[in-house]
């Protein structure tokens, strides 16, 4: 089975690549998750042992690069026991941690994103430094303008466009302190999901948006964006994440803003970019495209919202948008 993204023939090849270097073929697989663009199962072997098998498509086919730094550095997550690349994809095969066995806590989610950030030396990485972050409207833009020229987006082009050049105006000023610590390796996806709990500890996975940046953007993604933006939870786990030892900085201005406030509206900001710069490279379906653009729109008014001054109280909830679905 494989997700309705990803190219068969592109798995089929993958996966046989992985099976030749395993020299043992499963006796049993069994779907663990599919996404658009990537998929993960579990192998069982006729010794009793298992591994997981996750097969990616273009653009999260950096993982393997990240979790082999890692291994190196003994760090808590899956051991990666081999893989493979093609062109546009991605297999692996690595430690099965099995069922968790509860979700993770804000303390354990402070405690993963000290060691994290806390690493340094993963070459070949994007970074997301002042420059980077300034840039972000307007390549949002350019690839808007991709999408216009692909005959895309076209319902929503305009309100997307509008709060982008609103906010590629102010960007320069709110793009300053960045790079305050704590800024070096971020997991880029650090949701519930991502940190694996159980018996033997906490185990953090799904490396595949790793970059390089300031580490709040990681402590804002802990909260999604699919609800109203609310500073004070993650000034609450920015605290907790200092008093697990991560930089005290974390808790300092940057743009002028407070650091929760910050954080959450410049993550809505590179999800957004993320979304359309990836559509317009072709690694989404034209049939996502009225839920992702609804999505991004979301997203870069909750930006905005938090983002520019001269909007209301970040604490109230941004206006709900004309017939959107949840996503």
């Amino acid at each position: 089975m494989t997700s309705a993204g990803l190219d068969e023939g592109l798995v089929a090849q993958l996966r046989g690549d992985l099976l030749a270097a395993a020299r043992r073929a499963p006796i049993r697989r069994q779907l663990i998750q599919e996404w658009e663009l990537s998929s993960v199962e579990r192998w069982s072997f006729a010794d009793g042992g298992s591994l997981v098998c996750k097969i990616a498509a273009a653009p999260f086919t950096g993982e393997a690069t990240v979790l082999r730094a890692l291994n190196e550095r003994e760090s808590a997550v899956p051991v990666l026991h081999g893989y493979t690349m093609r062109p546009d994809g991605l297999g692996m095969l690595m430690d099965d941690l099995g069922q968790a066995s509860r979700t993770a806590t804000s303390a354990e989610a402070a405690a993963a994103a000290r060691w994290v950030h806390a690493v340094d030396g993963i070459a070949g990485l994007a970074i997301f430094d002042q420059a980077g972050l300034t840039h972000l409207p307007r390549q949002a833009l350019d690839a808007l303008d991709a999408l216009r020229r692909q005959g895309r987006y076209t319902d929503t082009r305009h309100q997307i466009g509008s709060v982008l050049r609103r906010l590629a105006t102010i960007a320069p000023r709110l793009a300053e302190g960045t790079e305050r610590p704590p800024f070096g390796l971020c997991h880029g996806e650090f949701h519930r999901t991502s940190l694996h709990v159980n018996r033997t500890g906490c185990h953090l996975v799904d490396w595949a948006k790793a970059f390089i940046g300031p580490g709040l953007l990681d402590l804002a993604t802990w909260f999604g964006t699919r609800t109203p933006p609310e500073p004070r939870p993650l000034t609450r786990l920015i605290r907790a994440y200092v008093a697990a030892g991560g930089h005290p900085d974390a808790e300092a201005d940057r743009g002028g803003l407070p650091a929760a406030r910050w954080a959450l509206g410049w993550h809505r900001v590179w999800a957004a970019w993320w979304l359309l710069t990836t559509t317009a490279a072709g690694h989404h379906r034209p049939d996502t495209d009225r839920r992702h653009a609804h999505v991004v729109l979301r997203q870069l008014r909750g930006a905005a919202h938090l983002l520019d001054t001269s909007s209301p109280d970040p604490g109230t909830a941004c206006p709900p948008l004309k017939a959107e679905r949840s996503s």
